[in-house]
């Protein structure tokens, strides 16, 4: 929070811009805009009150952490379950995906359902046993 506290410091009292900000305190120009755009949205106002202590100032600038979905806004099938149905003889990808899509009708459409599944096995590791039979002659 010092750092929340010395940018806003540089913002209100100096009038400097990102790219000085973030030099200053080692940090992007990036992080310094969304530090800025994040105290405006929470309505801080520069000096703050002795009153606001880090834990008042964290909870202010990101109370809406964690809450974001990100950009998959869809119900998240279970990835090992439908890989583990797809060993059963007869199952594809599309079947597994009529069944997803009937219990959840506003989820993933079938391209990027496919797509999310294939990125999820891509992860999994690649392992083959290697069994060696040593053969022994006698001669």
């Amino acid at each position: 929070m010092r750092r929340v506290r010395e940018i806003l410091r540089y913002r209100f009292e100096q009038g400097l811009g990102h790219k000085a900000i973030s030099y200053r305190v080692g940090a992007a120009p990036s992080t310094v805009r969304e530090t800025l755009r994040r105290a405006a949205v929470a309505g801080l106002a520069w000096p703050l009150g002795a009153d606001v202590s880090d834990a008042v100032l964290e909870a202010a600038l990101y109370r809406a952490a964690g809450t974001k979905t990100g950009h998959r806004r869809c119900p998240e099938p279970d990835w090992a379950a439908i890989h583990r149905e797809l060993k059963r003889k007869h199952v594809t990808l599309q079947i597994v995906w009529d069944e997803y899509i009937a219990q959840h009708p506003e989820g993933y459409r079938y391209s990027r359902f496919c797509d999310l599944y294939r990125g999820w096995a891509a992860k999994l590791p690649v392992t083959m046993r290697a069994t060696r039979w040593l053969s022994w002659s006698t001669g």
